[in-house]
């Protein structure tokens, strides 16, 4: 078995080389993108198409590796594969060329070609693999398994000749299987690597990452890393619900009225009705529609779409879920947010429970494990400002103190608002183990019950994970005249200028008179989830997130 230089790198990347302090743009398709759309011309007007509809695959390279990983240096088999994946190393040397393919999971594996094991002239020959394959074309590989001297595990190509064919003197008409075939031609060539000021690797910048995931996908095991976590993610809080016999429900994009949350609504038109719509902000008013109903434990995991800001935190559009619980109230919300984030870093990590500690991106451990702490948002506030603060603050002494800090109050914002404000500079950044804040006032939260013992409170709290805000609760309220005096409330505070006042929602009143029973209700952001349990940004966590064009 003949055997040569090898390597396994995953990413389909040349050497890195010296760079410039930034990583340079896509300077666009450039001399290689002709050169390969030529070779695409060439193949195809030989008769062999270089995008084929399907190779004869056998197996995969995850499977190869699962069941020949064990072979030594020099080991050979019987058993023959059909593989295929993306050119990511290439080496041709004479009459033996190296060429090392990847899965979607960056999986990788050697083929080896060798001149004595293929016909010597045709598509199926070592002159035209060296002449039509380039990096990043996908390759369908057939031979057998085995293991180079090196102790390289590779697929040694060889074809499946029709029968009574001989390979010295075989054509194209004579292979039943190629020992290769491009099944898909790349024209663009994979970008270069560069080397940092700091010695490090770089692909792409943060900003070419994200407008080109799809390279960011195939060369940084990080992001294949981060799609597969979210996946688990996800599949977890799902199986979590299943488990606790909630349903699954699929709530209105577009809607009539914006509703459900505090947020500036993107607005489209639809033709079909000569109205105007909003994309959603929430999906919290159908789903409480859904109790009233009779649907007693509901959830749904969807898109949002919130016409704000965007920063490493926030994103216009997002993945939001809320769930619904008849005959649960905020503190039966925070045992199932809980377990539900636990469970998530358990079975997106491999971890035992009990022990959700997780490496974030920047190497550090953040434990998630044991029981949450719990704090009240206005004590913990009359801490932070070194005098009490209640929910009969006077305005003007909180705008004071939000002052002194450096904050600017908006004329229409109402005393809670200012408060929250307050806490968020004061407390939440810097509650970094994960923390329940629990008691908000009324003035902001006015699809929340009133607190049972506390006037002027509501039964609402939010988790924070690492200073950042994760998710919220309530015990839901139930009384729909007390929910019409709220939204009445919220139309005077609209007219007082606030952009992010609710507007009264005569359909979701209806349903609340035919009665909406005791209930716990819950949001949480999926995007913030991934970035508590990675310590990514979020639009790391974002496969595609919306990026500014230009």
């Amino acid at each position: 078995m003949t055997d040569a230089p090898e390597n396994q790198t995953t990413a389909a990347i040349e050497p890195a080389t010296a760079a410039p302090k930034q990583v340079p743009a896509d300077p666009g398709p450039g001399e290689q993108f002709d050169v390969r759309a030529g070779k695409r011309e060439r193949l195809r007007a030989e008769g062999w198409d270089p995008y084929p509809v399907t190779v004869p695959i056998t197996t995969t390279i995850a499977a190869v590796r699962a069941g020949y990983g064990h072979l030594g240096a020099g080991a050979e088999t019987d058993d023959v594969v059909g593989v295929a994946g993306r050119v990511v190393f290439l080496r041709n040397t004479g009459r033996l060329c190296f060429v090392t393919l990847a899965d979607g999971a960056g999986t990788t594996l050697q083929a080896m070609l060798s001149a004595k094991s293929l016909p010597t002239g045709g598509h199926s020959s070592l002159a035209a693999f060296k002449t039509d394959v380039d990096l990043g074309d996908h390759l369908f590989i057939h031979g057998h398994v085995g293991c180079s001297r090196r102790g390289e595990l590779s697929v040694f190509a060889e074809p499946v000749l029709r029968q009574g064919a001989d390979l010295a003197g075989a054509t194209d008409a004579d292979i039943e299987v190629p020992a290769w075939r491009i099944a898909s031609k790349a024209l663009r060539p994979l970008p270069k690597t560069w080397t940092n000021e700091a010695g490090e690797a770089v692909t792409l910048s943060e900003e070419q990452r994200v407008r080109r995931r799809e390279l960011d996908l195939i060369t940084r095991p990080a992001a294949r890393d981060m799609v597969r976590t979210r996946a688990a993610v996800v599949r977890s809080i799902r199986d979590n619900f299943h488990r606790r016999d909630y349903l699954e429900l699929e709530t209105p994009m577009l809607q009539v009225i914006h509703g459900g949350a505090a947020a500036r609504p993107f607005i489209t038109h639809m033709n079909a009705f000569d109205t105007d719509l909003y994309l959603r902000i929430a999906t919290e008013i159908y789903l409480k529609r859904a109790v009233v109903g009779g649907v007693d434990r509901v959830f749904e995991i969807n898109r949002n779409f919130r016409n704000e800001g965007a920063d490493s935190s926030h994103s216009p559009e997002f993945t939001a879920l809320e769930a619904y619980e008849a005959y649960s109230d905020y503190h039966g919300m925070a045992e199932l947010t809980r377990d539900l984030i636990q469970a998530a870093a358990r079975d997106a990590f491999g971890l035992a429970e009990g022990q959700e500690v997780v490496t974030l991106s920047d190497g550090t451990e953040y434990d998630l494990s044991g029981e949450w702490a719990k704090i009240d948002l206005y004590t913990s506030i009359s801490e932070a400002v070194g005098e009490e603060i209640t929910v009969d603050t006077p305005r003007e002494q909180l705008v004071a103190h939000a002052e002194r800090i450096g904050l600017e109050v908006d004329d229409y914002a109402v005393a809670g608002k200012i408060a929250e404000d307050i806490f968020e500079e004061l407390v939440g950044n810097s509650l970094w183990e994960p923390t329940f804040v629990f008691d908000f006032p009324e003035d902001t939260s006015p699809l929340t019950r009133y607190h049972r013992s506390r006037p002027g409170l509501t039964e609402k709290w939010d988790l924070y994970i690492r200073g950042m805000e994760t998710a919220t609760a309530y015990s839901e309220l139930a009384d729909p005249v007390v929910q019409r005096e709220r939204f009445e409330a919220q139309a005077l505070a609209a007219a007082n200028g606030d952009p992010e006042a609710m507007v009264l929602d005569e359909d979701f009143l209806v349903a609340m008179e035919q009665g909406f029973p005791p209930c716990g209700g819950m949001g949480m952001g999926i995007d913030r989830v991934l970035m508590a349990l990675t310590g990514q940004g979020i639009r790391e966590t974002i496969t595609f997130p919306l990026v500014k064009r230009g």
